[in-house]
């Protein structure tokens, strides 16, 4: 009896030490877990020295066209454009190079420029004339003492007022690449002066200047796309052509045109443009950018075209084209032969453009 009145007792001062708030004993507790120590804590950052996440910049993406293969040193030269404007604009600003000509011919390709479908193209000054004739200026034949002579009349006041000639029809030149000098070619024969192209069919770009100085040779001018030269040639269409040293292996005219002229008959300038409207929307600092940009991709593409000519011209030698390094006597003939041209009123209104050209040092 005693036994169970002291259980009762027990059992009623646990019920009162809970409903009181206590704790029960440390026997019945469950063991805590250790604290961990204080150098393996992360401590929370304040909420005010929290940075906010920085807003992911907005990508203007673009279209440049180019006519010519991955690995020619014109599209080289737009793609390191392209790297360098992506490169300094974190991003923002992206140019895609389509290259080898699929978003059409440099005709079509500058058109669309021009529209805004299209926002950057590499061109011929060739190509331009029809906007701006004075364009033709540049390109007379044999109108440049050198390669060097060629890059100071570009990269001085000449060039300059040039490359912003086109703004008006929405364009703005940006730099002047090399396209190196331009020379003939053929399928018949050997050629040394202007009687051996007498009666051939020559493709020439689609320009009244060319056709005009082919036909003061005595050939007759087939214009062109340059994509319908190698079938042309296959066909018979055309018996003879015109370029420089690298489209004349990179488009393997070499295979149907053997015979090879050395003349540097012109030196056709280049460029990259850029459409009005899309240059007006790019900031200040952004214009300053891709400016820059620009004229380091010129310098990098004539080093890289300066270097292809030579392998390229080696590689059309052992192919087995005959070239002929005409005398200065042979090229005098050539000479002789298109300065017609230069009295020809619709280019002798240029006089003054020639003439400080001649006078560049």
């Amino acid at each position: 009896m005693v036994k169970k009145i002291l259980v009762f007792l027990l059992a009623l001062s646990m019920l009162t030490l809970v409903a009181c708030g206590g704790s029960a004993p440390a026997s019945s507790a469950a063991p805590a877990a250790p604290a961990a120590p204080a150098s393996s804590a992360a401590p929370a950052a304040p909420a005010s020295s929290a940075a906010p996440a920085a807003p992911a910049a907005e990508v203007r993406n673009y279209k440049l066209a180019e006519i010519h293969v991955s690995g020619y040193p014109t599209e080289m030269g737009d793609q390191e454009f392209a790297r360098l404007v992506k490169e300094r604009t974190n991003g923002s600003i992206n140019i895609e190079v389509f290259n080898g000509g699929t978003l059409g011919d440099e005709k079509t390709t500058v058109e669309q420029t021009q529209m805004g479908d299209i926002q950057f193209v590499r061109v011929g000054t060739n190509v331009l004339s029809p906007l701006n004739p004075k364009m033709n200026a540049l390109t007379m034949p044999y109108l440049y003492r050198d390669r060097d002579h060629h890059f100071k009349v570009l990269d001085g006041p000449i060039g300059e007022e040039f490359r912003q000639s086109l703004v008006e029809q929405g364009l703005l030149g940006l730099c002047w690449f090399d396209a190196g000098e331009r020379h003939f070619y053929n399928a018949v024969r050997p050629v040394r002066v202007p009687s051996d192209m007498a009666g051939m069919k020559v493709r020439v770009q689609e320009t009244k200047l060319m056709i005009a100085l082919v036909e003061a040779l005595g050939a007759t001018a087939t214009p062109l796309p340059l994509g319908d030269v190698y079938p042309a040639f296959q066909n018979g269409i055309i018996d003879g052509g015109d370029n420089n040293w690298p489209s004349y292996i990179s488009t393997a005219h070499y295979e149907v045109a053997p015979y090879f002229i050395a003349d540097g008959h012109t030196r056709a300038p280049e460029m990259i443009l850029v459409n009005v409207d899309v240059w007006n929307s790019f900031t200040p600092e952004e214009q300053t950018i891709v400016r820059e940009c620009a004229l380091e991709a010129a310098t990098y593409q004539r080093a890289e075209w300066d270097r292809a000519e030579g392998e390229y011209r080696k590689q059309a030698e052992d192919a087995g084209s005959e070239i002929v390094i005409p005398t200065t006597e042979e090229r005098q003939q050539f000479v002789d032969a298109v300065s017609v041209l230069y009295e020809d009123p619709e280019y002798s209104v240029y006089a003054d453009v020639y003439e400080a050209i001649r006078n560049t040092q």
